[in-house]
């Protein structure tokens, strides 16, 4: 009777251990939610390749303190409300980590279930109140607005002189905090914003908003929406005969939009946080990699998606261990060296509110390319070599 007590009480313990969360589990689960279909699915594509790029890699090389990665995927269709459903199933499922939504409206809803499950959750949003919120468990894998923005504002005010502005943008979180950013970026220069023109998601005619950045008089037009309406916005200010500077972020010389916008995109002037183009060694092998296995060029998702995933290996080593609390900690003010860990793809910074700083770019599209024309070193201290 002893003896079988001893076996259910072996039998007991090791299911308290399993339901505790214990991560005695001989992988590392993580979910990807991403945007495969609706107005993100390509920026969701691109971020769902280089984390399974960056998964591959890892699990070649030994994995995480030895236990593998395992990756499920899952689409958002790029709505806010199955982003949260989402979350709540890969929660149920126990996963280690969550990685996206990549669009801001979605992350900005479905973030709050992963705090409450105290789940580690890189996002590729950019909006500004992402980390304002004190969520000590989310993690950006590109600038917050904040970052981007006070660094594109000095190239239009200090390279190009441009005196006047008309800003165009998307009406949803992203957008809104994108044009609260340039504004207040700009208001201590003398390049002043003459109009605000609102967009929606999806939209598909731009005739109305170049006709109004034309009226405006301005000296050029900021553009910050998504990658599609991007393409027609370009396309559009192409046929009304737009022949004023076009500047923008990131979204504005993606691959995607250079497909889509052809002859129109030559000439276009963005300020990029991550770009294939740039003339370094690990950008430059994520590159070859990426158009070896997906036969496409990456934007800078894909790169976001990837480095976001080396992330996560460099916080769990510096925590030692399996335990979602203390890599969640160990990603606050963790600096990231190439040296080390080459899919960080840049040196790289975190704070202590889970935003970034880098080295960046200022790219022209010529001949259908991105062609990095500036570099733009980190808002910050240079983040120092280990």
């Amino acid at each position: 009777m002893q003896k079988r007590f001893a076996l259910k009480f072996v039998a007991a313990s090791a299911l308290l251990a399993c339901a505790a969360g214990a991560f005695a589990q001989n992988t590392i689960k993580i979910a990807a939610l991403v945007e495969l279909s609706g107005a993100g699915a390509t920026s969701g594509t691109n971020f769902r390749n280089g984390a399974e790029m960056a998964v591959k890699e890892i699990n070649a090389s030994g994995g995480i303190l030895g236990k593998k990665i395992e990756m499920t995927v899952s689409d958002t269709t790029s709505n806010p409300g199955v982003a949260l459903g989402l979350t709540k199933k890969a929660i149920d499922q126990d996963v280690f980590a969550i990685f996206g939504p990549v669009f801001s409206g979605s992350i900005i809803v479905s973030m709050k279930e992963s705090e409450k499950a105290g789940i580690p959750n890189w996002t590729g949003g950019e909006a500004a109140n992402i980390t304002k919120q004190g969520n000590p468990y989310i993690f950006r894998t590109s600038f917050t607005q904040a970052t981007a923005m006070p660094k594109v504002a000095k190239y239009i005010n200090q390279q190009t002189k441009i005196k006047t502005l008309a800003v165009l943008f998307v009406n949803n979180d992203f957008g809104k905090g994108g044009l609260d950013a340039i504004k207040k970026a700009l208001e201590p220069t003398s390049t002043k914003v003459v109009t605000e023109i609102s967009t929606d998601s999806g939209q598909v005619d731009f005739s109305a908003a170049v006709l109004k950045a034309k009226q405006s008089g301005a000296d050029a037009l900021f553009a910050y929406t998504n990658e599609d309406e991007s393409a027609r916005l370009l396309r559009e200010l192409r046929k009304q005969g737009w022949t004023k500077p076009v500047i923008g972020e990131t979204t504005i010389t993606g691959q995607k939009v250079i497909e889509l916008a052809g002859e129109a995109a030559n000439g276009v002037i963005g300020h990029v946080g991550l770009t294939v183009d740039a003339p370094l060694p690990a950008i430059r092998a994520f590159r070859a990699k990426y158009e070896l296995a997906y036969k496409s060029v990456s934007d800078h998702n894909g790169m976001k998606g990837y480095s976001g995933i080396y992330a996560m290996q460099a916080a769990i080593e510096k925590a030692g261990k399996l335990d979602r609390k203390a890599v969640a900690a160990a990603m606050r003010n963790l600096k990231i060296t190439t040296d080390k860990y080459p899919g960080a793809l840049l040196d790289t910074q975190f704070d202590d509110k889970g935003d970034l700083d880098r080295t960046s770019f200022i790219v022209e599209v010529k001949n259908g390319q991105q062609v990095v024309i500036d570099t733009v070193g980190p808002l910050n201290a240079p983040v120092a070599k280990k």
